[in-house]
């Protein structure tokens, strides 16, 4: 007897609350303790993926979720998930409310610090419009903070919404006392400008330019954060407009245009020249060419025919085709593509915040170093107020001032540096992974090539110029829409103008033919020129097999009756590859050329740039490319991804850093880490450089904000520590963290 497997189910699920990845990590170790239950989940799509077999339902798992603190809800059915703009308004009016906040703050805060800070400006009774103008930033403005504080505190965790919430709340709450109970709000109150380290009298200091600058500082940093987070999920909205909004389809022999929604299975739809085809297919009436470069790498149109598959949203280059509909809405090519992105973005771990990381660890020592000082100054019969000093005084020393600086700062000159340079950065979890990284996947056309059809030989018999070919068979060409066409014409029209063409036609499949300045011309396949008789001499033949040998198109040129010319058309490679692959291996990065199209084609462009045979991977599938970053990242190495168009999207978001040129589709800008604006792969060595360097400084700051926070403690804990002179290291660490920061500037 054997015993079936119990089957297992995979939802996705949608979570609200969550303020940094600690969040994230909680909710997964909270849902992985469940029996027969395998989740993961996504701070920045604010999405969980969870497997669970056995007994467990839907219902278990939003209860466990919202036990933890959070919100859980299934996603909106699909209907409406591919609708264009469909949840953008929603996410703007997510953002409205922080943006307020932190306007508030900043408004506010600035009046108080620059009174705290400036003996001119403390006039008699300063401290009252203080007090009115702090009370608000520590309230409304910082209310994100305690709400989250309160929800940590319930499920006994700490993260640096609690330290920030206590920190705050500790410096306003003692001003209050201080004001109200003790001598600071008498008139003609000074802050005291003695940097001595000796018991101060609490009763007389207030903290609210502390608690309203944190506030604004942190604020700033959440509101940045939060920006980057809102196109988490527009990959996937790039790739569905990618598709044919609407299409014209044959009803009782008429053509009549409806929107791709009402398409069916078995409906017969037309594809003009120019025009996307609106989905999946199979042709049954005309042949043309089809340019599938953003679906499948490959450089060169595909000729299709009658019988031919064709996919959605790729476009039709030639000719007239009648389409009849295989597949329609999520079962197309498209959209099992943008699922892949989707799976990929939500599979992808986490980055920890590095300062969420220390927070677990300093929060909880804090905490208990607060407590430990007021229990022994209590103990030592100090009284309270010298006790609360000290206690007060270890909150307040330990808010993170520069931490909140430490971050935005750098992020804000490196990605304002990165953008001269043609180099945009999301967010501070992509940093991490470029100091990792040691696999750099290329995806070859728009990446190393240009991605667009060009001559690059021309190869003549004796006695027939160069530039006779290029004007008849151009001006030839001209009359066509092929790629191909169009790259011959390109090169005849920069060499002068083109003579007119009579009696043209398009021959498909094979090329094109048709009477110029009195000569009949023919270009196109070997086999076309053959039909007029006019066979290939040995040296044409010979320059034609060493141009399909080098991955090129080879174009046969004949007129009255000789085959005359060979024309060499191909993806070019672009000037700076070869450099950029050297910059890369510089940096300590393997290169792997990563393709849809055939073999010779990769490697006559991996042998031109400097990439080895072995680490060359053709004719791969959209769905392939992620399959090969996945068995790299198995293999233990940590990959980097290159790529523009929207077969690339997937394997981007796959990645452990997606690098996407800024020259390609949206989808694939959007499923990157990095944009490089410039469309040059030297960027790319240029994009990880600086990642680098941004990310090193990130690290110093935090370094710096967290050190004087610990050497300042044993000194409030032992009450010896002056209120100024705590105010002016929070100030000078501020300052240090922002001059470290503006170092990024000079970054080449």
């Amino acid at each position: 007897m054997t015993t079936q497997a119990p089957a297992s189910t995979e939802v996705e699920l949608s979570i609200g609350g969550m303020t940094c990845a600690s969040c994230a990590a909680r909710i997964e170790k909270k849902l992985n303790r469940m029996g027969g239950v395998s989740a993961s989940v996504n701070y920045a799509t604010e999405k969980a993926k969870v497997t669970f077999e056995g007994e467990v339902e839907v219902a278990d798992l939003i209860a466990t979720v919202e036990a933890t603190g959070y919100t859980a809800a299934l996603p909106e059915p699909p209907a409406t998930a591919g609708v264009p703009d469909a949840g953008q308004g929603e996410s703007a009016d997510e953002l409205a409310p922080l943006r307020q906040r932190l306007f508030t703050a900043l408004a506010l805060a600035v009046p108080v610090i620059a009174m705290a800070m400036v003996p001119a400006l403390q006039f008699d009774n300063w401290q009252w419009l203080s007090l009115t103008l702090a009370a608000p930033v520590v309230t409304y403005a910082a209310w994100p903070f305690h709400r989250a504080a309160f929800t940590n505190a319930r499920h006994g965790a700490a993260t640096m919404d609690t330290l920030v919430s206590l920190g705050t709340g500790a410096a306003f709450l003692w001003s209050l006392w201080a004001l109200f109970f003790g001598d600071a709000g008498m008139p003609g109150m000074r802050h005291g400008f003695e940097f001595t380290i000796g018991r101060s009298d609490g009763a007389s200091n207030i903290y609210l330019e502390a608690a309203a600058g944190v506030t604004a500082f942190i604020l700033a940093g959440r509101y940045f954060e939060a920006r980057s987070k809102r196109t988490a999920g527009a990959a996937l909205k790039a790739l569905l407009e990618l598709g044919a909004k609407d299409v014209t389809v044959l009803r009782g022999g008429a053509e009549v245009r409806i929107p791709i929604a009402e398409l069916a299975v078995g409906d017969r739809f037309v594809v003009r020249p120019g025009e996307k085809i609106a989905t999946d297919g199979t042709v049954v009436e005309g042949a043309s060419a089809v340019d599938a470069s953003m679906l499948t790498g490959e450089s060169v149109p595909v000729e299709v025919g009658v019988g031919d598959s064709v996919t959605g949203a790729t476009v039709n280059a030639g000719g007239r085709l009648v389409v009849e509909t295989t597949r329609v809405g999520a079962d197309t090519q498209l959209s099992r593509m943008a699922k892949l992105v989707e799976d990929a973005q939500n599979g992808k771990a986490a980055a920890q915040r590095l300062a969420d990381r220390i927070s677990a660890v300093f929060v909880p020592i804090v905490i208990t170093l607060a407590v430990a000082t007021l229990g022994y100054w209590l103990g030592t019969g100090e009284g309270w107020t010298a006790a609360f000093t000290a206690a007060v005084a270890v909150l307040i020393i330990a808010c993170p001032c520069a931490l909140g600086l430490a971050t935005p700062t750098a992020l804000l000159v490196g990605t304002g540096r990165g953008a001269q340079l043609g180099v945009l950065i999301k967010g501070p979890e992509v940093l991490e992974s470029t100091r990792k990284v040691d696999t750099i996947v290329l995806d070859k056309t728009g990446t190393v090539t240009t991605g667009q059809m060009t001559l690059l030989g021309v190869h003549t018999v004796e006695g027939v110029a160069e530039a006779e070919v290029l004007r008849l068979a151009g001006a030839l060409e001209h009359a066509s829409e092929h790629p191909i066409a169009r790259a011959i014409a390109t090169a005849a029209a920069k060499a002068g103008e083109l003579p007119a063409v009579e009696g043209f036609e398009n021959v498909p499949g094979l090329g094109v033919q048709g009477v110029v300045d009195g000569h009949a011309v023919v270009a196109g396949r070997e086999a076309l020129l053959n039909e007029w008789s006019q066979y290939l001499p040995e040296s044409l033949a010979g320059a034609k097999r060493r141009a399909e040998s080098a991955g090129r198109t080879a174009i046969a040129v004949g007129w009255d009756g000789e085959a005359r010319a060979v024309l060499e058309v191909a993806d070019a490679v672009k000037p700076t590859s070869a450099e950029a692959i050297a910059a890369l291996r510089a940096l300590g990065l393997t290169p792997v050329l990563l393709t849809g199209d055939n073999r010779l084609v990769a490697e006559a462009v991996a042998a031109e740039v400097g990439i080895e045979p072995e680490h060359v991977i053709a004719e791969v599938m959209p769905q392939d490319k992620v399959d090969t970053v996945k068995r790299l990242q198995a293999e233990g190495k940590v990959v980097a991804m290159v790529g523009d168009g929207v077969n690339d999207a997937a394997a981007l978001a796959q990645a452990d850093l997606g690098l996407a040129m800024g020259t390609g589709t949206d989808a694939a800008i959007e499923a990157g880490d990095l944009t490089l604006v410039r469309g040059d792969l030297l960027a790319a060595a240029d994009a990880i450089r600086l990642s680098r360097r941004t990310l090193g400084t990130i690290k110093s700051n935090l370094f710096w904000a967290f050190g004087y926070n610990v050497a300042a403690l044993p000194l409030a804990a032992a009450g010896m520590l002056n209120p100024m002179i705590a105010g002016a290291a929070m100030a000078f660490s501020s300052v240090f963290v922002v001059g470290n920061s503006l170092r990024l500037r000079r970054f080449r």
